[in-house]
């Protein structure tokens, strides 16, 4: 024997040996002599660098440490799943599958829905050339060093193949328990489930950590090839390529065999080797699904089958109340720590104030927590009769906890929130946000890393704060050249000069789109009168009603708001005074509500060519509705239009009507 026939017998028996262990679940030799194995290539490797290659088992041990990880676009976007929770919601999708088919039964692949992190594998020519994380599903995480350290991933494929594989990494129940062993006994913290584990694994800078970690991997599409027609047939080719592909998946036929499904793998849930939260359906027909299509960023051909989530009893030790981004007041119950769901949960959300009442929460009582969609802890109920005495309910605070500002509810809504928008800490980052956003001030340059940084850093509370950063402020910041800190001052100081709509819309009131904004611009001209306006005057404002009026009052009744105004006037913020509103050509002004994607404009332009001719567009849909013009997947609008017998536009019915207006 040759040594290159010696070096590829190795790497075959290593590779038979992975997927005995990591895909058939059947090792056939122990650790010892796996790692004997292993010894002998790496030692022959290294004698002979000519016989390495980028398929040899040797490639999983990691290598050298990455600063950071490089951005990597899908080629085609790796799109979420909706959801289901019940049987009702199982119907009413094959319901909508059928009738958008026009067929009288559809057969679907059902399969776990794996609880992991969801990957895409690129071959080239057969070998392993790059593996991302999904991301934000347009846009992954170059992770290809640490996915060649998963013993379940074939570096090489039959044939000099290219094609695109996604799946799922995780870790099985009995590794994850080894692995917090290993943590305890060196004394380190623990992890708190296999999913998180596995997650972490993966996105390690260091490979060599991903390496002495027991990841598996799950095939569950195959991209950029379909040699037969249907997702089925796609799995089989998977496998037969060297792939892991769930032994659980199954074909069944309309709701009752979805159902069927659901109950059989929800019974062997426990005693499967990995954590789910669900099953997966999805039509088999590749035809049929490219026919049925996606909704937003979900296709109409899959679904997401979740399982109940689970529940546990725990002691409250005490009621908080968190401001998040957009003001918003919720309370969280601080509680006795508890493992629910296979995660320790030590907080759980009552929501909002009424759900508190409703289910009179009170320091010490003994609750029943459960993970809401396997995802957010929630408090379900109170068992009264453990209720110690001398409890008190919960006093829901009047002013903010963070920026001591007053709490403000609508009448119309559930969620309290604190009104100091520019100025509490809390909401900062978000007001900035909006406030730089391109539709308000513009400033060009000016995102969320960069307003990270400078509320991070304490050089801006305010938006007027914006106005007064130097050069030298913004050099200051990570990755941001003398250049690049010159080009944003200018931007800044560019903005400042703007219109009273958009900077009426980049104060961030609650209830001010920049519909309204344009109404307040050109209803009062400038900006002293709006600031002085009573409700009543606010309520004369076309469109304006009680519930915007009341927002606006509230926002400019807060000293705070009135300070940071004043201070971006100050810091030179102007503005032309509006004209007033043109009139509509021939009769009164209509009004037009805009829903779904037009074919042949964008929204902007439709709504340019509305007040181009005098007309205004509304945010939403009530009697005094014109028109909804309805685009491709126009929404609860269109809805809410026919139950008001509002008039309905499509596309072209629209441009014939805007003409002749």
């Amino acid at each position: 024997m040759t040594l290159e026939q010696k070096v590829r017998k190795l790497r075959e028996t290593i590779e038979r040996h992975n997927r005995l262990y990591y895909v058939e679940d059947a090792p056939q030799i122990t650790d010892a002599e796996y790692d004997a194995l292993m010894r002998e290539l790496q030692q022959l490797e290294e004698r002979h660098p000519e016989l390495r290659s980028a398929d040899s088992p040797t490639q999983r041990v990691g290598g050298a440490p990455l600063s950071e990880f490089a951005e990597v676009r899908h080629r085609a976007p790796m799109l979420s799943i909706n959801n289901a929770f019940d049987e009702e919601e199982v119907r009413a999708f094959d319901r909508r599958v059928r009738e958008t088919l026009g067929v009288e039964a559809v057969e679907y692949a059902a399969e776990p829905k794996f609880d992991g992190l969801a990957i895409s594998l690129t071959y080239r020519q057969g070998l392993f050339a790059q593996g991302a994380t999904r991301g934000d599903g347009v846009t992954g995480e170059d992770v290809t060093p640490n996915l060649r350290a998963v013993g379940a991933i074939p570096l090489r494929i039959a044939g000099k193949t290219d094609l695109e594989v996604r799946g799922e990494v995780l870790m099985y129940k009995r590794d994850f328990d080894k692995l917090n062993e290993r943590q305890r006994a060196a004394g380190q913290k623990e992890y708190v489930n296999p999913r998180n584990a596995a997650a972490g694994a993966v996105r390690q800078l260091d490979s060599k950590i991903t390496a002495s970690r027991r990841l598996r991997f799950f095939a569950y599409a195959l991209i950029s090839e379909s040699p037969a027609g249907t997702h089925s047939a796609a799995l089989d080719r998977l496998e037969k390529l060297g792939f892991p592909v769930s032994g659980e998946r199954d074909t069944v036929s309309g709701a009752d065999g979805l159902l069927a499904y659901y109950a059989r793998i929800g019974k062997r849930r426990d005693k499967l080797p990995y954590a789910i939260d669900g099953v997966v359906y999805k039509v088999n027909r590749f035809d049929w699904q490219e026919k049925l299509g996606f909704v937003s960023r979900a296709p109409r051909f899959a679904l997401a089958h979740k399982y109940p989530a689970e529940e546990q009893s725990t002691e409250v030790l005490g009621i908080e109340v968190q401001v998040g981004r957009t003001g918003a007041l919720t309370p969280v119950a601080k509680l006795k720590p508890v493992f629910v769901g296979g995660v320790t949960v030590s907080n759980a959300t009552l929501h909002n104030e009424d759900e508190l009442r409703r289910k009179d929460v009170r320091k010490g009582d003994t609750v029943i927590v459960r993970r809401a969609g396997d995802v957010i802890p929630e408090v379900v109920s109170v068992q009264l009769d453990r209720r110690p005495p001398g409890s008190e309910e919960f006093e829901f605070p009047k002013r903010c906890p963070i920026c001591g500002s007053a709490v403000v509810r609508s009448d119309d809504e559930a969620v309290a929130r604190c009104s100091g928008g520019l100025f509490c800490a809390a909401q900062r980052k978000q007001a900035l946000l909006h406030f730089a956003s391109r539709r308000a001030m513009d400033i060009e340059g000016l995102g969320e890393k960069i307003v990270d940084q400078l509320v991070e850093k304490d050089l801006v509370r305010t938006p007027a704060d914006l106005y007064k950063l130097g050069i030298e402020d913004l050099a200051g910041l990570e990755r941001m050249a003398e250049k690049s800190a010159a080009n944003l001052r200018a931007a800044l100081d560019h903005s400042k000069r703007t219109t009273l709509e958009r900077f009426i819309y980049a104060l961030g009131i609650r209830n001010v789109g920049e519909s309204t904004a344009r109404d307040f611009a050109r209803h009062f001209g400038d900006l002293p009168p709006l600031l002085e306006a009573s409700e009543p005057a606010l309520l004369q404002v076309p469109d304006v009603g009680p519930v915007v009026a009341r927002s606006v009052r509230q926002f400019l009744d807060e000293e705070h708001n009135r300070r940071v105004i004043d201070e971006l006037i100050r810091t030179g913020v102007s503005w032309p005074k509006s004209e007033p509103a043109p009139r509509g050509h021939g009769g009164a002004t209509k009004t037009f509500v805009l829903t779904g994607t037009l074919s042949g404009m964008s929204r902007d332009e439709a709504r340019a060519a509305i007040e181009a001719k005098g007309h205004k567009v509304a945010g939403s849909v009530s009697k005094k509705t014109d028109y909804v013009v309805a685009g491709e997947d126009a929404g609860s609008k269109l809805e809410k239009a026919r139950a008001l017998g509002v008039r309905v536009l499509e596309e072209k019915e629209f441009l014939e009507v805007l003409g002749g207006l």
